[in-house]
């Protein structure tokens, strides 16, 4: 690591700790969070730490939920947990019937939760896709364009399923026509 001081949200990776990111600065030591091993504080002499991504330093106070927001921001971008999107209010407790053609069988009946759950799952799934392909080091821009290109026309795909999203900041996308 380099003599400059990090700012809170600076990605890091500790030798033995793994990766982690920069949640308070101290005058001698950092308070870090690390994804395996969870909050320690690392000196600022320490010279293994590998800065993966610097934020500046921050002459203001930060607030619990600023750093919180921060967190979850950079969770969503580098991980595959997911996150959680409530049902829209009118399908809570609501079900799917899928009926086969054939009236000689059973129709199949699924908790809408459990299938909005899949779909989330699908969702997030593509978009830990979409973060692999933009970070890969061997593929081309325009490899990395067209597979872009190819997900954007998946999520469109999947627009019919935004009528169950309490909140239309979780909807699918595709692309936009003008």
């Amino acid at each position: 690591m380099n003599n400059s001081e990090l700012g809170i949200g600076s990605r890091v990776r500790h030798p033995e700790f793994g990766a982690g990111v920069v949640i308070n600065v101290k005058p001698k030591t950092y308070s870090i969070v690390f994804m395996e091993k969870g909050n320690l504080e690392v000196s600022k002499s320490y010279n293994a730490l590998e800065v993966i991504e610097a934020a500046e330093p921050d002459t203001d106070l930060i607030s619990l939920s600023d750093v919180e927001r921060i967190l979850t921001g950079i969770i969503k971008r580098h991980s595959d947990i997911q996150e959680t999107v409530p049902l829209g209010n009118k399908w809570i407790g609501g079900k799917v019937v899928i009926y086969p053609g054939n009236d000689n069988l059973q129709a199949k009946e699924i908790p809408i939760d459990v299938f909005f759950n899949k779909i989330i799952m699908v969702r997030d799934r593509l978009r830990v896709m979409e973060q692999r392909i933009n970070a890969h080091e061997v593929l081309t821009e325009e490899d990395k364009i067209n597979l872009q290109q190819y997900l954007t026309r998946i999520y469109g795909s999947l627009t019919t399923f935004n009528t169950l999203f309490k909140e239309t900041d979780h909807h699918f996308k595709g692309e936009k026509t003008t």
